[in-house]
């Protein structure tokens, strides 16, 4: 060995002899080339027979990130150890094969390389259940029907749809895209209609809801209510005019705008195919303002002026609205106060509901009138005046009543109509009192109040504004709301609920509470003013994970609440350990007025601006909400923050719309899926697309095209230029 270590050593040298000497480029040198390296995720996993893991491949230091997949060497595997398609899907064999599965990614770019996993197949794992909501459903010819799958104990939750098991269906029995989105087809269908979703995981396993086909469905549509819907989810699923690809500064717009002659608060409605008097049939927007009036609109701009107006007020009869100095100042809703709620209307009778405060000779009143949508008429015998009377030893109480104060009240929650009864709650202004939270409910065909209920019979204060959001319903018709900061003693048997979200159900003349929760630090909440009640409580299309009825809010503290709708979780003291989640600090960047918007869904995605923060797009996944945003914008919305809604095509072409008060006065347009990116603002074609003045909490209205806003003196309609 001697030897040849002398020999080494002169060549070393002369080596180093010539590098210390050369005097060359080192630069010029080729550095050694990257040895690429291949991964597979999950490397170990237990698979059921017949069931399907998806697989993936991380390929490093190589451009070319594509791979071979095999099981046990062969490519595209066996019936025997299972196959594997070239984007990793890997589906076990029917029967448990005897000894080991490997499952093995080549690299293409070099094929002496791969990453490997295990496979355990079983006999049987957790069965796979598939449900579908909701399972019972009427549907008119040509009209649109969401439905959601809720697939269990699996990762894999992807369906395929059918229509009376064709994949897709048919235009005899209805279409249904890969989204859910069923389209009844243009004539009854014989027979029974069953659309279905097949597991892709195992697609032994499927659920199914039964459709009927009408000849007409409610004899109007359009955006009737708050939110699109009783939920409150913001989401218009049947957009096919705007996408994401032309809602851009070059290709959409301010189309038209008319004067209003007060602030609306409200959202503008709409519905389509109305016929009016003399005119002909019409989309008609319709707007309400502070100064008592309610405008009908051509939606479409090709009206010059309301097809009509009404207003509630007659100054020579001595009839005005309240002015704002009658209510200490009003808070921002100045210099009078007339409608701020958002109307609500019935498509079946075509009438819209909405409540008018007055002052007349020297009287306040509140009064729900009945419109007819073609041409404003009273009907059903309105309106009628406002009263309401419950048991309690509370503030302002009177020999054990208490009475409903048309003074101080403030009807800012939008109305809700479910299930025949128009219900409508009060809070007040700026907290100037005595007060109380209201539920007052008429029937819709007759105007008879129906019920009533006070939040803090035996307290004071927990008014129910929600800025502006309505009550929510379900479908079996249980109604819920957030009352806000107030008298609290439900925990020690009482019948106080402040800081609460509750859930009610109608009964006889009242609500009987069938649930609630509060939180832990509900005083804390109370005595600082960071209440919750500062916005709506958003129901959630069921969820596949452990709870399926979920529902979701914020409040002033900033905290988003997630909870099961059908176990709230009452009151705890120390923590909200027993609800679904508590998300401490998620909104805002404020001392305490952290949250107003109230949340929208979309495709698994929850979506808030909160106070001085900026838009924040929240996850679903198996029935939890992520913990931070899986995205969110860079503009700062200043007080209150905004609240939004979201217009898509099925799963396709999601934007989310907010519009920006705060003096700023702009309307964004984001994509759905990531709000990271905003595709249209109306400041981007300079003074184009101005508005007018914002107002706070207003929602803007997307349907067919069209985007409308309601301000401080005008209504804008926005679409493709």
């Amino acid at each position: 060995m001697n030897h040849i270590k002398l020999l080494i050593a002169p060549a070393l040298s002369l080596c180093l002899f010539l590098t210390a000497c050369g005097g060359g480029d080192s630069g010029n040198t080729t550095p050694p080339s990257k040895t690429i390296s291949v991964s597979v995720t999950p490397n170990t996993v237990t698979v059921a027979v017949n069931q399907m893991q998806q697989f993936t491949a991380s390929v490093t230091n190589t451009s070319n990130t594509s791979v071979t997949w095999m099981v046990n060497g062969v490519t595209g595997g066996t019936s025997t150890v299972g196959t594997i398609s070239s984007s990793g899907a890997y589906t076990a064999p029917g029967t448990v094969p005897s000894g080991t599965i490997t499952v093995s990614a080549t690299s293409v770019a070099d094929p002496t390389k791969s990453g490997t996993a295990t496979v355990t197949v079983t006999a049987s794992g957790p069965t796979i259940s598939v449900s579908v909501t909701p399972n019972t459903v009427t549907v008119a010819v040509n009209q649109m029907q969401q439905f959601t799958a809720s697939v269990t104990n699996t990762s894999n939750t992807s369906v395929t749809w059918m229509v009376n098991g064709v994949t897709g269906g048919t235009s005899t029995v209805g279409t249904i895209s890969s989204s859910g989105a069923y389209t009844a087809p243009g004539t009854v269908p014989s027979g029974t209609i069953t659309v279905s979703a097949t597991s892709v995981a195992d697609p032994t396993k499927s659920g199914t809801a039964t459709v009927t086909v009408t000849a007409s469905g409610p004899k109007y549509q359009g955006v009737l209510r708050y939110h699109n819907d009783a939920a409150i989810t913001g989401q218009n699923l049947n957009e096919t005019v705007l996408t994401l690809a032309n809602v851009t500064q070059s290709s959409f717009g301010k189309l038209f705008s008319h004067s209003l002659d007060g602030q609306s608060y409200a959202q503008p409605l709409y519905v389509s195919k109305v016929p009016i008097a003399g005119q002909g049939t019409h989309n008609v927007a319709y707007v309400a303002t502070e100064h008592d009036t309610v405008y009908a609109f051509d939606a479409d701009g090709d009206t010059p002026g309301p097809f009509w107006s009404v207003n509630f007020t007659n100054p020579a009869a001595g009839v005005t609205t309240i002015p704002a100095a009658d209510v200490g100042g009003g808070g921002p809703i100045s210099p009078e106060v007339g409608i701020t709620s958002t109307p609500v209307i019935d498509g079946n009778t075509g009438t819209l509901y909405v409540v008018a405060a007055t002052k007349e000779n020297g009287a306040y009143v509140h009064r729900l009138h009945a419109l007819d949508i073609t041409n404003g008429h009273e009907t059903f015998g309105g309106p009628v005046a406002i009263h309401a009377r419950v048991s309690g030893t509370g503030a302002d109480s009177n020999n054990g009543q208490i009475s409903f104060d048309t003074q101080y009240e403030l009807q800012r929650s939008a109305l809700l109509l479910s299930n025949g009864v128009v219900y409508i709650a009060w809070a007040s202004y700026n907290d100037m009192g005595p007060y109380h939270g209201w539920i007052i409910g008429y029937d819709a065909s007759t105007l008879a109040q129906v019920r009533a209920w006070n939040a803090t019979p035996n307290g004071q204060q927990g008014g129910i504004w929600m800025a502006g959001a309505p009550l929510s319903a379900d479908s079996a018709s249980n109604l819920f709301v957030i009352v806000a900061n107030g008298t609290f003693d439900a925990d020690q048997g009482g019948t106080d609920y402040g800081d609460t979200f509750l859930k009610l159900v109608p009964s006889g003349t009242t609500f009987t509470v069938s649930d609630y929760f509060t939180p832990f630090n509900q005083q804390t909440l109370a005595a600082n003013d960071i209440d919750v009640g500062s916005c709506g409580l958003t129901l959630l299309p069921d969820q596949s994970g452990a709870v399926k009825h979920l529902a979701v809010s914020a409040g002033k503290e900033g905290r988003i609440y997630l909870l099961d709708r059908d176990n709230m979780g009452k009151f705890h003291a120390g923590s909200d350990s027993q609800i679904v989640q508590s998300i401490p600090g998620a909104l805002g960047h404020d001392v305490n007025d952290n949250d107003y918007s109230t949340a929208t869904y979309w495709e698994g995605n929850v979506y808030f601006v909160g106070n001085g923060d900026v838009i924040k797009q929240f996850q679903l996944t198996n029935g939890l909400l992520s913990t931070s945003p899986v995205a969110q914008g860079t503009t700062n919305y200043g007080y209150p923050g905004a609240n939004t809604s979201v217009s898509s095509n099925g799963a396709n072409n999601g934007i989310l719309w907010s519009i920006e008060a705060s003096g700023v006065n702009i309307l964004h347009a984001y994509d759905a899926t990531n709000v990271a990116s905003e595709i249209y603002n109306s400041t981007q074609a300079g003074s184009r697309d101005s508005f007018g003045t914002a107002v706070r909490f207003t929602v803007p209205t997307v349907i067919n095209g069209k985007v409308y806003v309601a301000g401080k003196t005008q209504f804008a309609a926005f679409g493709l230029l």
